[in-house]
């Protein structure tokens, strides 16, 4: 950190050498900005008027941003409301489920995403479920609600789900008998990427063999994308960079060109598909459900409209899951106990033995094995307590308000809660918070669910996530195939894994490690 300010301080120096008045007008401007920025803060801290603590101005934001979940844990832990101070209004942001309920249930009208947010997402996320309000909303979560609620989509994806598990364990079992090291996190990536794009949009992409150049280039666009659009939130001058087309703005809109690129051409190919097989009476894919529907309506469902819910509809499909499967096995790796448990829930659910090939596991994997893979679910819901696939989620007030804690929130304010710092808070979990114990989960070897205001990883109230089944049978199966034929060793088992600061939970660099045949 300080080599850039050394060559920033030898820059105004000679600047000022070179052209006095020049660096006094940078001076000043710099002053009046930190004048801006500061008063407001500072006039906050003096009138408080039962509004939630200050914790400081909204750069600490970026100052902290490449730690910045866990910065907003230490924070919780000593303010379960707290703000940041912006030029315009507060970033209120809460750890108490008694205000989560309110904010995601009681009072939910009140919270909508708001101008603030949607302004940030629109780039990458356009008018997609997860970026919009009111009327689109609404409309989108009825056509999803639908399609998610048919024995034919659940039938469909499982036996996809089940195929691509087979898939990714005879890679990782080449892997294995050639005592080669992978990235486990990439290989999760794109089997759940193959999965969504099968059940959701009806195409078969293979990125697990590395053979689709369009399709790898697009993976890594969208999670740079994911990154770049997140920053915006602790970058006071975004619109200025993308007005200029420098920075980080310049690599987003590179990088949005080749998403739209590959969207578009799917949208495209569907509706031939569409055309040629005269598949309407007969489609099992989400997509082929919205292209009938913009078929009808087409004023309203445009082909950029399509482009936008499938995009979010990939996020919810391939980040979540996909995250949530990395930290899984990184978890599981440091808890070899653990990890032995969840193989063993597995045999006993599946009565499957050692002579039970790849090929044939799946058969085993029926809808009564995977229900009575209690310790499995119980594991995969700690990873997600600990490390939730959204670790953030911001909100808008649309109206003054008094949150259930006593805090005056004003009309304009952001209104967040924190998934990720709440799964480490004592005053909700227990001493034992930051410990990671699935036995939590289980009552008499049962999973017992918790109260989805106190367990955040799949929202709440009217904007529960429509996937959250569909996402645990995705992950029991997938887990299922790995822990059940392969144990997991990390290849450095002294180094840490940390985060990368985005909208979902994204491991940094990777998870290197070993697999090992069970049999």
């Amino acid at each position: 950190m300080k080599t850039p300010f050394f060559i920033t301080g030898i820059l105004l120096l000679l600047g000022y050498y070179i052209s006095p008045p020049f660096m006094l007008a940078v001076f000043g401007l710099v002053i009046a900005l930190l004048a801006m920025v500061l008063a407001p803060y500072f006039t906050e801290l003096v009138f408080t008027d039962h509004r939630p603590p200050v914790v400081g101005p909204i750069t600490n934001l970026f100052i902290h941003f490449h730690e910045l979940f866990d910065y907003m844990t230490s924070l919780a832990k000593k303010y379960p409301t707290f703000r940041f101070i912006e030029l315009t209004h507060s970033e209120v942001y809460t750890a108490d489920p008694v205000n989560v309920e309110y904010i995601l249930k009681t009072n939910f009208a009140n919270y909508p995403k708001g101008e603030y947010t949607i302004v940030r997402m629109n780039d990458l996320f356009g008018n997609g479920i997860f970026a919009v309000d009111g009327a689109k909303w609404r409309h989108q979560r009825k056509l999803a609600s639908f399609e998610f609620s048919t024995k034919n989509l659940r039938d469909f994806s499982t036996v996809i789900f089940k195929s691509n598990s087979t898939v990714l364990a005879k890679k990782i079992s080449f892997l294995a008998a050639a005592e080669k090291s992978m990235n486990l996190q990439d290989l999760l990536l794109k089997s759940t990427l193959d999965s969504i794009f099968k059940v959701g949009f009806g195409f078969d992409l293979d990125t697990l063999s590395g053979s689709d150049e369009a399709s790898n280039r697009f993976m890594k666009a969208f999670d740079d994308s994911n990154e770049l659009v997140y920053w915006r939130f602790a970058d006071l001058l975004w619109r200025v960079k993308r007005y200029l087309n420098i920075g980080r703005e310049a690599a987003l809109k590179e990088n949005i060109k080749i998403i739209d690129k590959f969207v578009y051409e799917i949208i495209r190919n569907k509706r031939e598909q569409l055309k040629n097989r005269n598949l309407y009476r007969n489609k099992e894919d989400i997509l082929s459900r919205f292209i009938t529907e913009s078929d009808n309506d087409p004023e309203n469902m445009s082909d950029e409209y399509l482009r936008d819910i499938l995009l979010n509809f990939l996020i919810a499909g391939k980040d979540t899951t996909a995250n949530t499967l990395t930290w899984f096995f990184y978890m599981l790796c440091k808890h070899p106990l653990i990890q032995e448990k969840v193989a063993e829930d597995v045999k006993v659910a599946t009565e499957a033995d050692s002579n039970t090939p790849l090929d044939a596991f799946g058969f085993k994997l029926t809808e009564v094995a995977i229900d009575k893979m209690h310790y499995l679910h119980a594991t995969l819901s700690e990873t997600m307590r600990l490390y939730p696939a959204v670790p953030l989620n911001r909100k808008s007030v649309e109206k003054d308000d008094v949150l259930p804690d006593g805090f005056i929130i004003k009309k304009g304010d952001g209104l967040g809660y924190m998934p990720y710092p709440m799964g480490r808070m004592t005053y909700i979990w227990g001493e034992d918070a930051e410990d990671f114990r699935p036995e939590r989960w289980l009552n008499d070897g049962v999973f017992r669910p918790e109260s989805p205001f106190k367990f955040t990883a799949f929202q709440a109230g009217p904007r529960i996530c429509l996937g959250k089944e569909f996402a645990y049978r995705q992950m029991k199966i997938l887990a299922a195939f790995l822990v059940y034929f392969f144990k997991f060793k990390l290849v450095d088992p002294s180094k840490e894994a940390t985060y990368r600061t985005m909208f979902t939970l994204h491991m940094d660099n990777g998870l290197p490690l070993y697999a090992f045949h069970r049999f």
